[in-house]
């Protein structure tokens, strides 16, 4: 019978990254509610250090792969490896979180264990002694409340930043277990890896974001944006319309088609707020809108507005902030 609640860590260049941290104590609320043991799966090389912190957010147990094939992830090693531990352990739940990442694991784990898997989720709860999770549909204009039925493990990947993340308790510990894992003949390899050099936090980690969209006008008027972001600790993001005109990278476009996030301020400038991009930014805690356009669908959504022109706003708002820092 499936016994326990598995979550899968992820980490990047040997570091471990937030939405560990969130569905290992989402996990830990589940397994409390299940009354089973909670076990992470921690995938790397040269990774075991790692290991200990995951038990101080409550994990029971973690099981260590450790092999120079898992570093850096290739869907098929992290395929090969988990597959096998999941098939063997057989846990009730198995949560991935929905990181860029994560999507991208979770499908091909859950096509390889054959059962079915909710994505994108932004809640879980336990009725019945079964996982029951909240994930939106129709780009987010509506909440599906999804159960399994004689699936195991019951399997979900969980929303960056929507989780709420236990304090750190280092009185807790964890069993670090080396696992014993086999690694199928492998058909893909990293050959390079082109990284960001400007230092960013990456959108869908970020606590603050200034977005920016067609209203912006140009890319040379993104300044603006980067100097209010820069005082209050923010990364920039853009709408869909400012990629495709090659004024931002698309490592910043927030929407159905780029980055999901769910920051604690998310200050939308000059966007209308088309339901493609409510879609990737809908779960912020608080939302500002700027837009001259009172009628702006973005206004709808947002917890304050400003209705004026986003060019004598967001300077002037620059300009408060300043004063009390």
């Amino acid at each position: 019978m499936a016994q326990g609640v598995w979550t899968i860590a992820e980490q990047r260049d040997g570091a471990i990254r937030k939405i560990t941290y969130e569905i290992v104590s989402e996990g830990r609320r589940l397994a409390d509610a299940l009354g089973q043991e909670l076990t992470v799966i921690l995938l790397g090389s040269n990774i075991k250090d790692k290991a200990a912190e995951l038990g101080q957010y409550g994990a029971d147990k973690v099981l260590v792969c450790d092999d120079p094939k898992l570093e850096p992830y290739t869907t098929d090693a992290y395929v090969s490896a988990i597959s096998g531990l999941v098939k063997d352990g057989d846990p009730a739940v198995l949560l991935v979180g929905a990181s860029v990442e994560g999507k991208d694991l979770a499908s091909r784990l859950a096509a390889r264990l054959d059962v079915a898997m909710a994505q994108d989720c932004t809640a879980f709860a336990v009725e019945d002694g079964n996982l029951v999770a909240i994930r939106p549909i129709y780009a987010g204009k509506a909440y599906a409340k999804v159960t399994f039925e004689n699936s195991f493990p019951q399997m979900a990947a969980a929303r960056p930043k929507v989780m709420e993340m236990n304090e750190p308790d280092a009185s807790r510990s964890a069993e670090v277990v080396d696992a014993k894992f086999t690694l199928d003949d492998l058909k893909t390899k990293v050959l390079d890896v082109v990284k960001d050099e400007g230092g960013k936090v990456d959108l869908t980690e970020a606590d603050k974001i200034v977005s920016g969209g067609r209203g912006m006008k140009g890319p040379e008027n993104y300044k603006i944006l980067e100097d209010l972001a820069a005082l209050i600790g923010a990364s920039v993001g853009a709408s869909r319309s400012v990629v495709d005109a090659g004024w931002r990278p698309h490592s910043d476009q927030v929407g159905q088609t780029g980055k999901v996030v769910s920051p604690n301020l998310y200050v939308a400038c000059g966007i209308s707020g088309a339901i493609q991009h409510l879609a990737g930014m809908s779960t912020s805690k608080v939302i500002v809108a700027i837009n001259k356009d009172e009628d702006a669908p973005i206004f709808q959504k947002a917890d304050y507005g400003v209705v004026g022109d986003l060019f004598d706003v967001v300077p002037a708002l620059t300009e408060e902030v300043k004063k009390y820092l």
